[in-house]
């Protein structure tokens, strides 16, 4: 199982949207193995976004995810990667297809209510950023025990 790292932006847990995106992913057969609320300082947005240092859109960037709380999880499945990045659908909201996290519930570039890792190198790097060995709870879901017997 591929492993993957989500996280609902600030604006998406300001308006309300938690529930909702947690829901299609675990809808989409997506297990949850690590998930916590937290409110990112300036060092970890930093490291977070460090591709992205020397952008244009870098210091707004750092400052939006550092402006609220966060949810950040571990989501595990089958290409994971792949299959969470199209249920988030594309960064503009505005080219988002309908039916997408980001084509349904986000506003514009700056607030596109989730960040999903791209790559299992994004993936790796951003899952060592949040979460410790000990926030990670592996377990079957009730639909994977036929598989094991």
């Amino acid at each position: 199982m591929e492993k993957t790292f989500v996280m609902i932006k600030p604006d998406g847990v300001q308006r309300g949207y938690v529930g909702e995106i947690i829901s299609r992913f675990e809808s989409k057969g997506l297990k949850l193995v690590a998930l916590k609320m937290l409110w990112i300082d300036e060092e970890t947005a930093r490291e977070h976004y460090a591709e992205h240092k020397g952008k244009d859109f870098y210091r707004p960037l750092i400052n939006y995810i550092t402006s609220g709380p966060v949810v950040a999880m571990l989501v595990e499945g089958d290409s994971a990667i792949k299959v969470v990045r199209k249920l988030v659908g594309k960064t503009d909201p505005k080219e988002a297809k309908p039916g997408t996290i980001r084509g349904d519930l986000g506003l514009d570039v700056a607030r596109n209510v989730v960040h999903a890792a791209d790559s299992e190198k994004s993936a790796e790097r951003e899952l060592n950023i949040f979460f410790d060995p000990e926030d990670i709870k592996e377990y079957e879901l009730s639909s994977e025990e036929w598989l094991y017997e």
